[in-house]
């Protein structure tokens, strides 16, 4: 069969006559990647724009979010067929926001179970209505409550699945980028897949707690791994060295607003002042960047 490469939702895709196959790359051995580029969701994209995946072992697979719309879990599914005749026995998702969770529906299916932080489920519930209402407006897509899927395994601390010859170990995260993240980490291949706890190119987004998110990424740092995953950006073999920039980013806004609320300065200034300096080294900065100050704003103006 001839194939023909064409763009679909800005992401590229082999078409078939069997539908579009996510485009996706082989990092490390059973490892493969869609990498999504670095865009606001929106009706060209449809919210396909985040790093999805999955992980082949000698039994079954294991897919590590889905992507940001049913189309695209199906173009997912698709690509791994195409890759193993393997059965899907796992999805896990890294945390609670749309374009990683939006796939979903694709894999639910007999045999198959849903995996994330035990916060996860709480996290879908309270704002999957909202992320429902918002979707068609946003990304141009009519979605239902069908399309929040809760995880069927919750993890606590850590789990290990075993996919057949290869373990993958689950740990859920404290409250950082969220308060519902889990990361993925290969020992076959020495890989770590982040998700959103770690930016590359995007700018880092704050949805949890800065100091905690600050926290995790210096234990982190003392880590070493061959390569490392993000949720945006490319696949990275320079840890902890890659870190450093989104370090700098995150530790910059904690120092110079404990600053400001020390000195009595008020949020408006802090969201026309604090991190500017970053401007131009991250893609959609002005799109996060002061939803960023005043997440973190409002966290530490609390601090004892």
């Amino acid at each position: 069969m001839r194939y023909l490469i064409i763009a679909i939702s800005s992401f590229f895709c082999v078409a078939t006559h069997a539908g579009v196959v996510l485009s996706i790359e082989q990092v490390a051995d059973g490892i493969y990647v869609h990498q999504g580029k670095h865009e606001w969701p929106d009706h060209k994209n449809h919210g396909a724009i985040a790093n999805i995946g999955f992980i082949v072992g000698e039994r079954c697979v294991a897919v590590i979010d889905t992507g940001g719309n049913p189309e695209e879990g199906r173009s997912l599914k698709r690509a791994i067929a195409k890759t193993t005749g393997k059965p899907i026995c796992y999805v896990i998702n890294t945390h609670v926001h749309p374009d990683h969770i939006f796939g979903n529906i694709a894999f639910k299916e007999s045999g198959t179970q849903f995996v994330g932080h035990h916060k996860l489920a709480r996290a879908m519930a309270a704002r999957g209505q909202f992320y429902i209402d918002k979707a068609e407006d946003q990304i141009g897509m009519a979605l239902t409550a069908e399309h929040i899927i809760p995880p069927d395994i919750e993890v606590e601390k850590t789990l290990l699945l075993d996919l057949g010859g290869r373990e993958l170990l689950l740990t859920a995260h404290p409250t950082a980028h969220t308060d519902n993240d889990l990361s993925i980490y290969d020992r076959k291949t020495d890989t770590l897949w982040l998700g959103d706890l770690f930016f590359i190119g995007h700018l880092p987004t704050l949805d949890g707690s800065l100091k905690g998110w600050l926290v995790e990424l210096a234990e982190l740092e003392q880590k070493s791994f061959k390569q490392v995953i993000p949720g945006h950006g490319p696949v990275v073999t320079d840890w902890p060295k890659s870190l450093d920039p989104q370090q700098r980013y995150l530790g910059t806004l904690l120092t110079e607003i404990r600053n400001m609320i020390k000195n009595g300065r008020f949020i408006e200034e802090a969201i026309e002042q604090v991190g500017y300096e970053f401007k131009g080294q991250w893609q959609l900065f002005d799109e996060f960047h002061k939803k960023n100050v005043t997440a973190a704003f409002a966290e530490l103006e609390w601090e004892d």
